[in-house]
């Protein structure tokens, strides 16, 4: 995928190198925008494996509204297990476990995950429950009765309850877009902080793929994704992974099917969706910065 080498380097032309959150540092830009035309084919990347069953459970578990990782690792999706481990250590409970043994109890024993498992009022949270306010319902409820409306928005981004989350929202804000025809969707995402190795190709899949559900359930069809970023960057310990992919020739792009009985939003499990024909060069493996 092309747009995604192009930000790569662009960051490594015109980044600035600046310490982070985690300590690690980054090479980092502000703004950047990349438009992808979802006709022409499943945006996940080919100059890497991307994991497709943990991009589409982490999307499943943010509609239900859920925010304990429980049922994320009992499908050994571990995407969000470095968050609640570092709290767990810092707490009169943390009996020296291994990140490993801490995911395992919170696999098996549903009192541990209840108490340590829980993310705070992160992405389900909010889309869902915004004070009082399904907002996920309301998109949906929109675009099929009030289709050009410019108010088509969800917003991860809650300064009320920041301090409560174990990660305030990356991919803070969303809108969609309904053509004149009333044929496509297209949809935009802000990301305020993006991880271009570990964490974009996770987030272009993941909100491709939330705009093809949306479009299905509200009768249109999928048409532009378009990702806009804030402060984007790469960890200076991913730059190797990353001039990897940039000597590695993209791909043709997959396809996406679904189960095309699905109505509702809600009703999606991970076997209603199958990637067609990807060929993506091996996976290549990077630490997380928590």
């Amino acid at each position: 995928m092309k747009q995604y080498l192009e930000l790569c380097q662009h960051i490594l032309d015109h980044g600035e190198m600046r310490m982070d959150r985690t300590n690690t540092g980054t090479k980092s830009c502000f703004g950047y925008q990349m438009r992808m035309d979802l006709r022409e084919g499943f945006p996940l990347l080919t100059t890497k494996k991307v994991f497709f069953k943990g991009i589409c459970e982490e999307l499943l578990w943010f509609i239900s509204g859920n925010t304990n990782i429980q049922p994320l690792v009992q499908k050994n999706v571990r995407i969000w297990n470095e968050w609640p481990y570092e709290k767990y250590k810092k707490s009169a409970s943390y009996q020296n476990e291994t990140l490993e043994e801490f995911v395992e109890k919170i696999k098996n024993d549903d009192t541990f995950a209840k108490e340590h498992g829980d993310l705070g009022p992160v992405y389900g949270h909010q889309w869902r429950d915004f004070f009082g306010v399904d907002q996920l319902e309301n998109l949906i409820h929109d675009l099929k009765e009030n289709p050009f409306s410019r108010r088509h928005i969800i917003s991860a981004w809650n300064p009320a309850q920041i301090k409560d989350m174990a990660l305030p929202p990356c991919h803070a804000f969303m809108q969609f877009y309904v053509s004149s025809d009333r044929k496509y969707l297209s949809y935009q995402l802000y990301q305020r902080s993006a991880d271009v190795f570990l964490g974009v190709p996770f987030n272009i899949a993941s909100y491709a793929l939330l705009t093809h559900m949306i479009a299905q359930v509200c009768g249109y069809e999928a048409k532009e994704f378009i990702h806009t970023f804030g402060d984007v960057h790469i960890y200076t310990d991913h730059f190797e992974q990353i001039h990897t992919q940039l000597e590695r020739t993209p791909r043709k792009l997959p396809k996406l099917k679904m189960n095309p009985e699905i109505k509702s939003i809600y009703d999606f499990k991970y076997e209603d969706f199958e990637i067609v024909d990807y060929d993506p060069w091996p996976a290549i493996k990077g630490k997380v910065s928590v």
